[in-house]
């Protein structure tokens, strides 16, 4: 490691935050800790999977935290040889809140980090908001990153890569007020799901029925609602800035255009997607030099969590056999 400062254990380690996940036997994270960054900040993080395999570095969505993680991609983790880290964005649990200048900043705080667990070259995956710091992470470490894979991402909101439509375009247009409310409107967030945390189960099921199909077969499973829940109420028990962080970066010029990504790219996207236009994904594999997009009929916004093993399997193909982790158990 190329940092003297700890890797520190959490007490929540394995345990989840609501007995529906534990009756459900979710899997819980084989580590669970922060880590320190030079600057003082820590950032919070959960590992699954093999100690020493191919390592991935996992984005959670808007909102979410380290525990969002489809118990499939837990399981495969663990069958495959997968080092699976999930970072925990500032201003979200263990994460000390930190609103970056562009999202482009992220991917140094990202490098420290896989500095400090040891890790040289690595894989991407992020879902939703996480996409676009998969994009930076790619742009900023051509040299580390093998390949990214992005679940129903967003796209630039402002500038000449910025597509039309959206909830984040909707945003852009109010950026100023989000801007200048930020930490009003973290509070409030924070408020409210510490108000909903004994409704969660009755809360979840309500928001699934208004997703299309596809998602609704996904996301009905009591897993998946184990998962999310017990991920959402551990990583709002303290603070709620990461997703108010995500919107106003979002809103921003991101510090560098998709256009100039070296790394391959490869991005799932459902046509029945109300959050995330489409079109966005198609912008986004048009405008990346190397990038291939996956359309799944009849989902929305997170039935690409079921695509678990293609993501892998992608991730897989590109990593170089001198690389360190053992990519063969999931190149099949």
């Amino acid at each position: 490691m190329h940092s003297a400062e700890p890797v520190t254990a959490s007490t929540f380690a394995g345990e989840c935050a609501t007995a529906e996940a534990a009756a459900l036997e979710v899997p819980g994270p084989r580590f669970e800790g922060t880590v320190r960054l030079r600057g003082g900040r820590s950032i919070g993080l959960a590992e699954y999977g093999s100690r020493t395999g191919m390592p991935i570095l996992w984005f959670h969505g808007t909102p979410g935290g380290r525990r969002q993680i489809p118990p499939l991609a837990r399981q495969r983790a663990s069958e495959q040889g997968v080092r699976l880290v999930a970072l925990q964005r500032p201003g979200m649990g263990d994460s000390t809140p930190h609103l970056y200048r562009s999202v482009l900043e992220w991917a140094d705080d990202v490098g420290e980090i896989a500095d400090q667990l040891g890790i040289d070259r690595f894989g991407l995956v992020g879902l939703s908001g996480g996409g676009p710091y998969v994009l930076a992470c790619a742009h900023r470490m051509p040299g580390r990153v093998i390949a990214g894979a992005i679940l129903g991402g967003v796209a630039p909101a402002r500038g000449p890569d910025a597509p039309l439509g959206g909830a984040v375009g909707f945003a852009a247009q109010n950026r100023l007020l989000l801007r200048v409310l930020r930490e009003p409107l973290a509070r409030i967030l924070w408020a409210t799901s510490a108000a909903l945390r004994p409704l969660a189960s009755q809360a979840f099921d309500f928001a699934i029925k208004v997703l299309p199909s596809g998602d609704q077969d996904v996301m009905g499973r009591a897993e998946m609602k184990g998962m999310f829940i017990d991920d959402i109420l551990h990583a709002a028990r303290y603070q709620m800035h990461a997703p108010v962080y995500d919107l106003i970066l979002f809103t921003r010029r991101w510090g560098f255009s998709p256009r100039d990504v070296r790394v391959p790219i490869r991005l799932w996207h459902g046509d029945a997607d109300n959050l995330v236009p489409l079109a966005h994904a198609q912008h986004l594999a048009e405008i990346i030099p190397d990038a291939e997009l996956q359309v799944r009929p009849r989902e929305g916004h997170l039935g690409n969590l079921d695509a678990v093993d293609e993501i892998f399997s992608a991730i897989a193909r590109h990593w170089p056999t001198d690389a360190s982790g053992d990519a063969s158990a999931t190149s099949h």
